[in-house]
This record gives structure tokens, C-alpha cells and sequence, in this order.
């Protein structure tokens, strides 16, 4: 495992007439839920611009492996009646993945965020050279560089057995922006970039920090 920061990524569309359901389940439980499990800073929800699919959590944490911790699988292991639901009726086409923050450049978040999620890993010195240069825009809050972490060992929770089967990403680009116009602008050039990605553009809904709780 590594030192640096955890962040689990999530990705997903609901099931057509659900989507007040899960948004009810997200607001008034679930982040406050993961929030309270030692070891998570912060989480971020996004709606989908263009590309897909419709929806995009943002999941911080102290490191990678808060995200097998004894405290987050006994929260998988026990759902809630209302994350039974969600997870069996309402969510479908997760891709869920933990990764390490390998970079970071930039102090702010942004309103929007360019993504291109990946199916193989990426050469490193062209996503760290891909990253200097599109965060350095005035335009631009912030960006990084995400790296799945190999989860052989991690026990399959009562959670994970409610959705059917998980996808998930090798790693991703994120570069977040002040306005809507920009992050399309850095979709084009990293769909340019990078012809095999899964390009997308979201815009940010709420977030939620543990100083917030």
C-alpha cells in the first residue's frame, strides 16, 4: 500500500424514475455516513455535462487503505435499509474503484471537471507532462493524477454482492475548472490526447468535509 492520499471513485447511472430516490439516499445519509468512518477527508458529487455515465463521487481519504479498513468494511458489512435499497433498486453500472492520488497540482476545486478514466495504465511521465500543462490555466482550480490500487485480499462485503458487479478504471486524469466552457475545451484535447479514454464533464452538485460533520 502506499503513503499517499485514497480516493475511491465512483461512477454510475440509476435506474429511470429512481433518481429522486438516490438523491434523498445521498443528501440526508450516505455522505454523512462515509464521512464518519475514520480516515475520510472529504467527498464531492457530480453530474454529468456530457459523456457518461450520469453520475460521479469523489471519495478523499488519509490513504488507500482507510478504503479496506477494518471500520469502512464493517460499514459495507451492515448496510443501511435505505443503502439496501439504493444498491439493489435504484443504482446500476457502477464502476467503482480505489486509487492513490499520485499528483496534485493547484489549491482550489473547481465548479467543473474534465475526466478521462482509463482501462489500461497510463505511461506516468506522460500523464504527469499532460498535467502540468493543463493545470497551469488561470481558468483552472486544480488537477490530478489517480492510480488504481490492487485490491487482491480485500474481503468481498454485503455491500459489494448487492450491485452487479463493479467495473473498474486503471487510473484517470481529472483537471477541475472555474467555468463550464473551459472543462469542454480540456475534454477535446484530452479525447485528443488520449483516443482510448472514457472522456467526460461533469459539474459539481455539493461536497461535504469532516470539519463540515
Amino acid at each position: 500500500m502506499t503513503d499517499k492520499a485514497g480516493v475511491l471513485s465512483v461512477f454510475h447511472v440509476c435506474h429511470p424514475g429512481r433518481e429522486a430516490e438516490f438523491e434523498v439516499w445521498a443528501q440526508s445519509e450516505h455522505l454523512f455516513e462515509r464521512l464518519a468512518v475514520p480516515g475520510f477527508l472529504f467527498a464531492r458529487r457530480h453530474r454529468e455535462v456530457s459523456g457518461a455515465p450520469s453520475y460521479f463521487t469523489y471519495y478523499l481519504t488519509e490513504t488507500p487503505a482507510v478504503l479496506m479498513s477494518k471500520p469502512y468494511l464493517d460499514r459495507l458489512d451492515n448496510p443501511t435499509p435505505m443503502t439496501r435499497k439504493t444498491q439493489l433498486e435504484v443504482v446500476a453500472n457502477a464502476n467503482r474503484t480505489v486509487c492513490a492520488r499520485m499528483a496534485r497540482r493547484g489549491h482550489f476545486r473547481g465548479a467543473f471537471v474534465a475526466i478521462a478514466r482509463f482501462k489500461r495504465r497510463q505511461d506516468d511521465a506522460t500523464l504527469s507532462a499532460a498535467l502540468e500543462k493543463l493545470a497551469a490555466g488561470t481558468a483552472v482550480a486544480g488537477g490530478e493524477i489517480l492510480a488504481a490500487v490492487d485490491g487482491a485480499g480485500k474481503p468481498i462485503a454485503t455491500e459489494d454482492t448487492m450491485r452487479a458487479g463493479d467495473n473498474r478504471i486503471a487510473g484517470a486524469l481529472l483537471i477541475e475548472t472555474l467555468y463550464q466552457d473551459e472543462a469542454e475545451a480540456i475534454g477535446g484535447r484530452l479525447a485528443k490526447q488520449f483516443p482510448d479514454a472514457d472522456v467526460g464533464i461533469f459539474r459539481a452538485l455539493c461536497e461535504i468535509g469532516r470539519s463540515d460533520l
